[in-house]
């Protein structure tokens, strides 16, 4: 569990001593979800920074007329949770639930301060994240907006390489924002296409 945190830090270009990784293990909690259950509710303040260290969650959104908007997916090693309700206070309009039993290592938002504040180089490490997931946001945004679905699914499959089996075909086609019989039509065109 520490081990993957200690190297997705160092694939980020900062490498912890062994004083430095006592302080990231004494300000992150580990916590165990079930298949399920909710790390993020609708509505609710975020009050963690969480990195998936087992596992799969899913963040998604319900408009007023129940229909439910994928925003990603969270496996090994990827942080997840709502920036804006983080830093801001604000409710979060996102729900993040389990798909598969999860391990977590979750920050509170003071505790994020406290360790930029005691680990300096950590400030190098949440750039980088943050700037990254703004990356990830931007090419998000203009795949929704400018390209075809068979291209966005092409795009899920690079991003998330490893967990196209560990998903729902509904939850992937919310992902894309296509329906299910869609995404059939492509998978069944990729496989045999059309001389």
């Amino acid at each position: 569990m520490w081990q993957l945190l200690y190297l997705h830090i160092e694939k980020m270009g900062v490498v912890l001593d062994n004083d430095e990784k006592a302080i990231l293990q004494d300000l992150f909690k580990p916590k165990k979800f079930r298949k399920g259950q909710y790390i993020l509710q609708q509505g609710d303040v975020v009050k963690y920074e969480t990195i998936v260290t087992k596992g799969l969650t899913r963040t998604y959104s319900v408009s007023d007329k129940g229909q439910e908007h994928v925003i990603g997916f969270g496996p090994e090693e990827w942080w997840v949770g709502d920036l804006y309700s983080l830093f801001t206070g604000e409710p979060s309009a996102y729900n993040i639930d389990c798909l598969e039993e999860t391990d977590v290592l979750q920050i509170t938002r003071t505790g994020l301060d406290e360790l930029c504040l005691r680990v300096p180089k950590m400030n190098i490490y949440y750039r980088d994240l943050y700037r990254n997931s703004v990356i990830a946001f931007n090419k998000r945004l203009h795949a929704t907006l400018e390209k075809t679905a068979p291209e966005r699914y092409a795009e899920f499959q690079e991003k998330y390489p490893q967990i196209e089996q560990r998903v729902p075909n509904h939850q992937i086609a919310a992902f894309l924002g296509i329906t299910p019989q869609s995404l059939s039509r492509i998978r069944r065109q990729l496989v045999s296409p059309k001389d």
